[in-house]
């Protein structure tokens, strides 16, 4: 009886660009029903390799191997045609279209549209991916889009499913049936090629893994048999600094600095949620974190907050004692406020521009603007700046935003940011798609600001950033926002069951808490 041939086998690839080996003599084997973790930070290769799998990127140099035959995958759609699906990190979807009509781009021309649509509804109900078939595309926020590959990924049956960071929109429930969706998937024979920086899942999870670090393979492993120091070691060769969140003394933490008043807003076009009465507040020298499931009221508060929506009362938003509901960004950077939006390129960034010249999104002042005129010298210095104290890996401050992979973009975003020294920082998904070593460094950054008094407000998905971070949380759901709970008192589950709008009277779940109870 002969042996079941590997399901994908790759020998030695080799891909270059200028300035950069992406991918230097990289193998790799998955079997048919393996689950197998593909680990290493941002920049390491992983996203390359993975495209090369897929077709959208043509290796130097190096073999392919399907289910035992040697193949050339030229191009996405002889990759589908294969059994090969992939989830970008990056999606690829087109935002004047719906989500129906973006699905049956990687479908048949002859497929029905109104039969697709119910296929994805069933889809989406039954792995806890829930859409809306007929929303454009425009109106979702990031992690919706994530929800639109998933599922399109899904609807192609394949015997290959490659998932870039599947879990960071989803609740622990909801990762706990994606989890048991992927196991069937793998007991089924249809092969997991897995890519996460959250190294609790991968051992959860994965039955094997293959460690990248730039752009070799330096090791594979079982990870159900590593911890999750080990992993990181083997992905970044040294031991990560341990974050030391301390409480600020109560003294610092009197003043105010960010207050949202009784927020109401009416939905901004059909497919957004409505804010219902949200009230929160942040002093100085406070991390206050918002957990939520995308799609649930974070992109129209961060629109609220940051002055891209100014529908707003001018109390309903209160920078320290200035009321900016109603203005726009410019005035409310002026008043202290910095942001860091959900979406890296287009809000955070302007993809085609340099380094360089993306500094200018946020500093338009003194040094760098003087007397009308730019000063590049002077904007490229502090470009450079902070590629090296962030450890950005990009080819310097001249190099498009575009160029550089999803979490050392973010790096750089964020780090701009900061170096306005703000008085209030709303960072929004601040970890999303970045490796341990970077989001270590980040997690590092924001504690600082706010050991210097920042107020610091962070909206994200991942509950193990909120629990390192966070002095106090909420939970927003259908445009509603929990009162805040200390960060001692929260516990996984009880977040995961707000997620789903059920909590308990304000009284109830802010007694003890140390500052205003939001």
């Amino acid at each position: 009886m002969s042996a079941v041939p590997l399901r994908l086998e790759i020998s030695h690839v080799r891909k270059a660009y200028p300035g950069v080996l992406a991918n230097d003599d990289v193998s790799l084997a998955v079997a048919p029903g393996e689950i197998h973790a593909v680990l290493g930070e941002n920049g390491a290769g992983k996203s390359t390799l993975m495209k090369i799998i897929f077709g959208a990127v043509k290796p130097d140099a190096g073999e392919i191997r399907w289910n035992g035959e040697a193949v050339q995958i030229a191009n996405p759609q002889v990759a589908r045609k294969l059994g090969i699906a992939m989830v970008f990190q990056h999606f690829s979807l087109f935002d004047t279209l719906t989500v129906t009509e973006n699905i049956a781009l990687g479908l048949d021309a002859k497929t029905d549209l109104k039969e697709l649509a119910e296929r994805i509804t069933r889809t989406g109900e039954k792995y806890g991916l829930e859409l809306e078939p007929q929303r454009h595309v425009h109106t979702l926020s990031v992690g919706e889009r994530q929800r639109v590959e998933i599922v399109r990924a899904l609807l192609t049956e394949p015997q290959l499913l490659i998932l870039d960071e599947p879990t960071s929109v989803l609740t622990p429930q909801a990762v706990e049936k994606l989890f048991v969706t992927l196991r069937r998937l793998a007991d089924e024979g249809c092969s997991i090629l897995y890519i996460s920086h959250k190294l609790d899942e991968i051992r959860a999870l994965c039955h094997s893994a293959t460690v990248m670090r730039g752009g070799r393979v330096t090791g594979n492993c079982d990870p159900r048999n590593e911890s999750s120091a080990s992993l990181s070691r083997m992905m970044i060769g040294d031991e990560l600094v341990r974050l030391q969140r301390e409480r600020n003394p109560e003294s610092m933490r009197n003043e105010r600095k960010l207050h949202v008043n009784r927020l109401s807003l009416p939905k901004a076009h059909l497919f957004a949620t409505e804010l219902k009465d949200i009230e929160c507040e942040v002093r100085a020298g406070e991390i206050v974190g918002i957990a939520g499931v995308s799609g649930n009221g974070q992109q129209e508060l961060l629109a609220a907050l940051s002055g891209e929506d100014q529908r707003a009362a001018p109390h309903m938003i209160m920078l320290g004692s200035k009321a900016v509901g109603d203005l726009s960004p410019n005035p409310r950077r002026a008043a202290g406020l910095g942001l860091v939006p959900e979406e890296r390129l287009g809000r955070g960034a302007v993809p085609t521009l340099s380094l360089t010249a993306n500094m200018l999104l946020s500093h338009q002042k003194a040094p760098y603007v003087k007397r009308g005129m730019i000063d590049f010298g002077f904007t490229r210095r502090a470009a450079a700046s902070i590629i090296e104290r962030f450890k950005v890996k990009a080819a310097g401050p001249d190099a498009p935003a575009k160029s550089l992979s999803g979490g050392n973009l973010q790096k750089f975003i964020v780090g701009r940011e900061m170096e306005r020294k703000p008085a209030v920082f709303v960072v929004a998904q601040p970890t999303w798609g970045v490796d341990v070593g970077a989001a270590a460094q980040i997690h590092g950054e924001i504690l600082k600001l706010k050991q210097e008094g920042c107020a610091v407000l962070v909206i994200s998905e991942e509950l193990d950033e909120l629990f390192a971070l966070c002095d106090r949380l909420h939970v927003i759901a259908k445009g509603r926002l929990s009162p805040s709970i200390p960060i001692e008192q929260a516990t996984r589950e009880q977040v995961g069951v707000w997620m789903s709008g059920l909590w308990d009277e304000p009284a109830a779940l802010d007694k003890g808490t140390e500052v205003g109870n939001g």
